[in-house]
């Protein structure tokens, strides 16, 4: 997921997620409000759409298989209620840049789903964004937390509207591999390494690290910061008003350096990670039975689309704990996708208001692999416990979100492939001795990044 299956985040600080281990609007006078007979329990619709019939509307974004699938499922529900087409135009990272080149082109997409608040931030800057409508905001009023609505407003207008929400501090295990080796489930950083030289001894390498995607190690460095740093550092570092050479940084890396630099830790080491693109960093962890090539794996909830490609079962082979305390709580780093209007017009402010309803929220969330920030839906849409448990303490964590650092950030440094921390992070998993040479080249292209 996320960008392979690319996904993206925001970080959040809640206690609830310890469960996890246990486990409208009206319409512009017009419009009609709508039924659909085609829910499971047959609900009348709590969103008025007008009707679009013969309208052409396009799509962009990053999702691919089962993300792409499934947000078909939601667009088709679109064009049933309204009339209009709708087409899903793939994009690729980072989106603004391919929104520039369809944008300089003359045909940029209706809407476009942003995973990055720095990279909302540059299409409004650049004059691409559509402000919001009516119908839309009052969607959102009535079904999002304020966090989330600020998280999509620049200079207090609303430009995006967050559909897709990840929670990215989870770490997702072999029960199998697990119950062989006698290794139960850590709560803090120190008995996580305890259990990944644990599993090794039985012969398993511990853990799979998806490093060929450089946003997997942006994540495993935000949530032993967040944890270790705490929330305000994190606030400071994210808005570069602390440099990356401070002491907290160096900490978090050494921190993170116990475990990278131990190569027999690391199924295939850090080349072999290196090599690992995140779905094969979840699917070789998932075959095999109790002998997978890692025993773990850390990202967000959306790693049941990648579990679901294999024979093992959530819940029972697959089991998922929340990322260790390094300080004194678990972190929780979550993310989102926000869509954004490009071309002024009724189709995809239409959109947009669609995307912020229940309704929406609703037919993805049963379909699997995905949480929403939509705190009006009722959390038994999800299909599975695990899921349920973490789109509730999403819900639970109310205003208290803060987002990803590297989706703050500027996107040069913050979500570019091969460049900024994404490439020096990939460096630092190469040579993790190197914490000064990690902090000086992250602090020098952090620089450039919020200066230009």
């Amino acid at each position: 997921m996320r960008r392979t299956l690319r996904m993206r985040r925001a970080a959040v600080v809640f206690t609830a997620i310890g469960a996890l281990a246990l486990a409208g609007c009206s319409g512009d006078g017009e419009d009609e409000p709508s039924t659909d007979p085609g829910t499971k329990d047959d609900r009348p619709s709590s969103v008025s759409l007008p009707k679009l019939d013969g309208e052409k509307i396009s799509v962009a974004a990053v999702w691919t298989g089962p993300e792409q699938a499934n947000f078909t499922k939601v667009l088709d529900e679109f064009e049933k209620r309204t009339g209009a087409t709708v087409t899903f135009v793939p994009a690729q990272d980072p989106i603004v840049n391919f929104l520039g080149t369809k944008i300089a082109g003359g045909q940029p997409p209706d809407v476009a789903m942003i995973p990055q608040v720095g990279a909302i931030q540059q299409a409004v800057a650049k004059k691409w964004a559509k402000p919001v409508g009516d119908e839309a905001k009052a969607q959102l009023g009535k079904n999002y937390a304020q966090v989330w609505q600020d998280l999509g407003s620049v200079d207090g207008t609303q430009y995006g509207v967050y559909f897709k929400a990840a929670n990215k501090s989870l770490v997702w295990y072999n029960a199998k591999a697990f119950e062989n080796a006698g290794a139960s489930e850590p709560k803090s950083w120190k008995d996580f390494l305890s259990a990944a030289e644990t599993v090794s001894a039985s012969g398993i390498t511990p853990v799979s690290v998806g490093g060929a995607d450089g946003w997997t190690l942006t994540d495993w460095f935000e949530n032993v910061y967040l944890s270790q740093a705490g929330p305000e550092k994190y606030d400071q570092l994210a808005k570069h008003e602390i440099k990356w050479t401070d002491p907290s940084v160096k900490d978090a890396l050494t921190t993170l350096a116990e475990l990278f630099g131990k190569p027999e830790l690391i199924s295939g080491g850090a080349d072999g990670a290196l090599q690992t693109e995140f779905p094969a960093s979840v699917t070789q962890t998932f075959t095999g039975g109790d002998q997978p090539k890692g025993a773990m794996v850390f990202e967000g909830d959306f790693v049941s689309v990648n579990i679901a490609q294999t024979e093992a079962k959530i819940g029972t082979d697959a089991k998922v704990f929340p990322f260790p305390a390094v300080g004194a709580e678990s972190p929780v780093v979550t993310g989102g996708d926000a869509a954004v209007a490009l071309k002024d017009g009724k189709g995809a402010q239409a959109l947009l208001t669609w995307l912020a309803s229940t309704d929406a929220a609703r037919i993805w969330a049963e379909a699997g692999g995905f949480i929403s920030p939509n705190k009006s839906l009722d959390s038994a849409a999800y299909p599975n416990d695990v899921q349920r448990k973490i789109a509730e303490a999403l819900i639970a964590a109310g205003d208290d979100v803060r987002f990803d650092m590297s989706d703050q950030a500027p996107q040069s440094f913050g979500g570019t492939p091969g460049k900024g921390e994404w490439k020096i992070l990939q460096d630092f998993l190469k040579n993790p001795k190197d914490v000064a040479g990690t902090q000086a080249a992250l602090e020098s292209a952090a620089a450039k990044a919020y200066t230009s």
